[in-house]
């Protein structure tokens, strides 16, 4: 995915919040704010459920024999 610079202004404290949130989690203030940005408009549970169907998808036939085993009345 191409990237596009994006200047913004926040007050020293929140730069600092920052600054020091992104070294504890041991990445860039950019790809810090990356994160926030996708988790605050749901592209990371959107990727998530979908990796999650298609794992189902996947396995399905796995869990219904599974399934069938544990409740064979079913």
């Amino acid at each position: 995915m191409a990237k596009t610079q994006l200047n913004v202004r926040v007050d020293e404290a929140t730069a600092e919040a920052a600054r020091a949130r992104a070294l504890q989690r041991g990445m860039s203030v950019n790809r810090y704010i990356e994160d926030l940005v996708r988790k605050d408009t749901g592209e990371v549970g959107h990727t998530f459920v979908e990796a999650a169907a298609d794992f189902m998808k996947q396995y399905r036939s796995t869990f219904a024999e599974e399934l069938d085993r544990e409740h064979p009345s079913r």
